[in-house]
């Protein structure tokens, strides 16, 4: 016999009044003849168990078919019970000894800080909280603390602060933004080393959704609620590379996306269309592409292995200087990392790598940590989440109609095979912008992670404060820095 077929537990049970076996076979599976659902895996299905007298019942979270006739019928995840009394009390107890000794073995959280955003995307956060995540963490035996965020880099504040020690995760109900800025007060905070290893998981509720997307596509599974949770539930992990954006002592700890040009103008500039929803991001985009800009400036790079050939050879482009204080660059964050209470980057001498450059003017160029910039783009087809590379999409010269084209192709990663990209894996990355091409009184717009990192002159809200200046900018990554949540 296999040894995962071998039965850690099997006895006659009663299941709605028919008596039938059932056993707990090493794998995991629970496995009986009657029902519908006739094998169940701990590991993958099953949230947690309680007794009620002589009962057991099992809670579960499985798969089922929309539809009753056709076989391409979409699949979802529903909450289902098995009720099972055993053949007697001392089997009673044996049931539950097994089951508790394989849940425990998984290596689960136990106890949850939730963020709830109740202001991203369609402002439905609080609602899916309550009806779709919140009674799968308490069928799971979870325990969890519960904060709603009142205003910008709130979530931050909080995580600063926050005692991690009393608790195995931290759990992001809204867009991506919550998690960037959870991110963000972990690597400030004095003991970053430690709090930035606590397991981060995140439930689709805002407009983006590029991180939730990513990590469920990853495993073909889909970008739903259901799904989410149950990847927290199940408590896998999986290491998340950490972009960091420097410019003088400025310092943005980034772990999805970068964008300046055409795409960072779509994604800030249709803020004024919120109410729209997700649809926002395809209307002001053909609105841009009706208008389009190009910006001059220049981008250098760190080429990964293999794409060495892009670019023509440079010496380092120096230090972002544009911010007052000390002028650190990624290579002297070794040393600056043992004197300062924060982390301040990677330690990576950037001064003496091979770097690159490529020229302008640009219609956009753009840096990607994750597959999904949202649930409908799929922005950088060959990223992974901790291979230490930034994934960088740069776009020149295009026509109107081909650009049409390369945006409907957005949703299948289809762009990045257009003649008009440029699509390679970089190691560090520096950023010098210009003005429009047509207008150079009027600048351009960094976007970061979907939230404003500096804005030009004469561009949407450009009286607004940013974090830094339309300047030089530097990014080198720390491969793997971070921990999620995952599927698998």
């Amino acid at each position: 016999m296999d040894p995962q077929q071998r039965p850690l537990m099997s006895d006659r049970v009663t299941v709605n009044g028919t008596v039938t076996p059932l056993a707990l076979l090493a794998d995991g599976r629970l496995w009986w003849s009657e029902g519908v659902h006739r094998c169940l895996s701990v590991e993958k299905d099953v949230l947690s168990f309680i007794t009620s007298g002589p009962y057991i019942k099992i809670k579960s979270l499985v798969e089922t078919r929309d539809g009753c006739c056709s076989t391409n019928a979409s699949t979802r995840l529903a909450r289902n019970d098995v009720v099972f009394m055993p053949s007697s009390e001392e089997a009673h107890r044996l049931w539950c000894q097994k089951l508790c000794e394989f849940v425990d073995s998984l290596g689960r959280p136990k106890r949850l800080f939730v963020f709830v955003n109740p202001y991203g995307g369609k402002k439905s956060a609080t609602k899916i909280f309550d009806e779709q995540v919140k009674p799968l963490l308490e069928d799971a035996q979870i325990e969890i603390t519960v904060q709603e965020t009142k205003h910008q880099l709130h979530a931050k504040e909080v995580t600063q602060s926050l005692d991690i020690t009393k608790y195995d995760g931290i759990v992001c109900v809204s867009g991506d933004g919550i998690l960037v800025e959870v991110v963000n007060g972990l690597l400030q905070r004095e003991d970053w080393n430690t709090a930035i290893k606590i397991p981060l998981g995140v439930v689709p509720a805002g407009t983006g959704n590029g991180m939730a997307k990513s990590l469920l596509d990853s495993v073909g599974d889909p970008c739903e609620i259901a799904n989410a949770v149950q990847a927290i539930i199940r408590g896998n992990k999986r290491p998340l590379d950490v972009a960091t954006i420097i410019q003088g002592e400025i310092r943005f700890f980034s772990i999805l996306m970068l964008a300046w040009g055409l795409v960072a103008d779509i994604d800030i500039e249709s803020e004024k269309f919120r109410w729209m929803g997700s649809a926002r991001l395809d209307f002001y985009g053909l609105c841009r592409l009706l208008n389009l800009r190009q910006y001059i400036g220049c981008v250098s790079f760190v080429p990964a292995p293999g794409f060495e050939a892009f670019g023509e050879p440079t010496s380092y482009p120096g230090k972002s200087t544009t911010s007052k204080g000390s002028n650190s660059g990624p290579n002297e964050a070794e040393n600056a990392n043992k004197q300062r209470p924060c982390y301040l980057g990677p330690e990576v001498n950037v001064e003496n790598l091979n770097w690159r450059v490529i020229k302008g003017p640009f219609i956009s160029v753009w840096l990607h940590n994750v597959p999904w910039g949202a649930e409908d783009t799929l922005a950088a087809p060959d990223a992974k989440f901790s291979d230490g590379y930034l994934d960088l999409i740069i776009t020149k010269n295009c026509p109107t109609l081909p650009l049409l084209s390369m945006m409907s192709d957005l949703s299948t990663g289809g762009h990045v095979k257009s003649p008009y990209v440029t699509y390679l894996k970089v190691k560090a990355f520096s950023l010098q912008p210009g003005p429009r091409t047509k207008d150079k009184e009027k600048e351009g717009i960094i976007d970061a992670d979907g939230e404003v990192l500096a804005r030009g002159k004469g561009t949407y809200k450009c009286e607004e404060k940013t974090l830094m200046a339309y300047d030089k900018l530097q990014i080198a990554v720390d491969q793997g820095l971070a921990t999620l949540f995952t599927p698998i």
